[in-house]
């Protein structure tokens, strides 16, 4: 599964970047840098599960072992319904004799939590010519900054040119924003004046994206509206705009969940999973949130693959999502 950024996007039928060469010299440590970041970032999250069931680990397991651990998943946000699977599984192998506890069932747990977060295709395809990805989600989850980001990573580790369309035309400060992420990554900026029509916005961005045969077109939405039907109105009336440009686009919806909202972000995926085609998840927040486990919800529940997470302000702090790393990072010790 993904690890790094050039792992994660598909260009030309492959993986960004993938060669027949050797990796280069230091590449593995290159990679456990992030990985430490997002152990460090789940801390909170790793320290609420462990702080349930490190009692009882080491111990026979028992109904109270059982009984712990669930507990202790459902406060971390895994959801009922995946901590059902995953204890009912744990409880059946150690019934007949294949589990015991302390480290098997730690690494027991940790390979079923990967394999619920394993959903889908977690890549994103960027082989069209302009590939248009919409961004969506309520206000304050964290789309414009998730824009911004994937505009740098895009233009500093593929080399591709981006356009990114400020289609959150209600809130002035989101197109302030845009307009400083543009800068930095070396992206195109289209935005429209005050209070602008979003759907002339992503209409003008993918139009100029044509125009200069530029390669990725990133389109930013407004999240906060009066009631949730305006919201997703408009976000349908925004999608039209962009296929009536380009018939097949949008090419990705990316939808942005705050993880630090719990259970709440697994209501609002599901309600804008119904109202647009959503190809993937954005989980934003999870180093403030001992809730992590909303991620392993999300994929189980809805089917929808989490293709980024968010772990802090930094560039490098917006990571591909990795399940195998996601699920050691909030089990480990």
């Amino acid at each position: 599964m993904a690890r790094e950024w050039r792992d994660v996007f598909v260009v030309d039928g492959a993986p960004a970047g993938v060669s027949g060469s050797d990796e280069p010299t230091g590449t593995e440590e290159k990679r456990m840098g992030p990985f430490r970041r997002l152990r460090e970032n789940l801390r909170r999250t790793r320290q609420a599960l462990r702080s349930e069931i490190q009692a009882t680990l080491f111990e026979d397991l028992s109904e109270q072992t059982w009984e712990r651990l669930e507990e202790a998943l459902i406060y971390a946000d895994v959801g009922a319904r995946t901590t059902a699977r995953v204890v009912a599984e744990l409880e059946q192998e150690a019934t007949a004799g294949k589990l015991t506890g302390g480290e098997a069932l730690t690494s027991r747990l940790t390979e079923l939590l990967a394999d619920i977060a394993r959903t889908g295709d977690d890549r994103i395809d960027v082989t069209a010519r302009p590939t248009v990805i919409l961004l969506a989600g309520v206000n304050g989850t964290g789309k414009t900054t998730t824009a911004g980001k994937l505009a740098w990573h895009l233009t500093t580790e593929l080399g591709l040119s981006v356009v990114l369309g400020a289609g959150d035309t209600f809130r002035a400060a989101a197109v302030e924003q845009l307009e400083l992420w543009a800068q930095r990554a070396g992206a195109r900026l289209v935005k429209g004046p005050p209070g602008a029509d979003p759907g002339s916005v992503a209409y003008e961005a993918i139009a100029v994206a044509r125009r200069e045969g530029t390669d990725v077109a990133i389109i930013d939405t407004a999240g906060r509206l009066h009631t949730q039907d305006e919201l997703m109105a408009e976000l349908e009336k925004v999608r039209r705009a962009i296929t009536k440009q380009l018939p097949e686009a949008p090419h990705e919806t990316l939808l942005t969940v705050d993880a630090t909202t719990g259970q709440n972000g697994l209501q609002q995926a599901r309600l804008f999973s119904e109202a647009v085609k959503v190809t993937g998840l954005v989980l934003t927040k999870l180093d403030g949130t001992a809730k992590g486990g909303i991620a392993l919800a999300i994929a189980q529940e809805l089917g929808i693959p989490v293709k980024l997470i968010g772990v802090g302000e930094q560039l490098e702090d917006l990571r591909p999502f990795d399940p195998a790393e996601f699920a050691r990072a909030l089990v480990a010790s």
